[in-house]
């Protein structure tokens, strides 16, 4: 119960935190994620042990200055029986999920000045998840936004995610993973 109210809590704090900033742009996101959690400093190692059962990823994000933004996520996914989760192969099926919340940096601007159709950003948060018990995160990564229009209201980006629980060695499969992310991103 205690945790439930931690996320009630944790979830009114942020989505009245946006409500706080009227004429600035909002943007949706939506699309698939996949979660890598083998246990090692590697997002890339062993690739087929990557989940990507109901991948569902979705975004709502503040932009409140040049090149500074918030972004409040919520992602779904789930591992099946036989699937590996830090060496240990599952014997009943997990769902994934997770509430992330990120201040990002867009500096493409600064790599390519003259190219308004790509941009690049850093980000870093906190993050709640759950797949076999709870846990809370300290989140960091980075990806890159495609703009499929002139006047930058649709496009597509990538982006990964290293999340490191604070409470790695005591929470069984709750522990440090690496998500990736592949979403269509909108202008509201």
């Amino acid at each position: 119960m205690r945790k439930l109210i931690l996320v009630s809590a944790f979830l009114t704090f942020t989505f009245s935190s946006f409500a706080q900033v009227d004429d600035k742009e909002w943007f949706v996101s939506i699309g698939v994620n996949a979660i890598n959690s083998i246990g090692t400093q590697s997002p890339i190692n062993s690739p087929d042990d990557w989940a990507f059962n109901l991948p569902i990823s979705a975004a709502v994000e503040l932009s409140w200055t040049s090149g500074l933004s918030i972004e409040q996520s919520i992602t779904l996914n789930s591992f099946s029986e036989n699937d590996m989760i830090d060496g240990a192969i599952l014997t009943k099926d997990y769902t994934y999920i997770s509430f992330d919340t990120y201040a990002k940096y867009y500096f493409g601007k600064h790599i390519f000045p003259n190219a308004d159709w790509i941009d690049f950003y850093a980000n870093a948060g906190v993050g709640f998840f759950h797949i076999e018990n709870t846990n809370i995160s300290a989140n960091l990564g980075g990806g890159v936004l495609f703009w499929l229009n002139h006047r930058r209201t649709f496009g597509l980006r990538a982006q990964s995610i290293a999340k490191f629980a604070l409470n790695p060695k005591d929470s069984g499969f709750d522990n440090n993973h690496f998500q990736a992310h592949l979403q269509a991103i909108f202008l509201l």
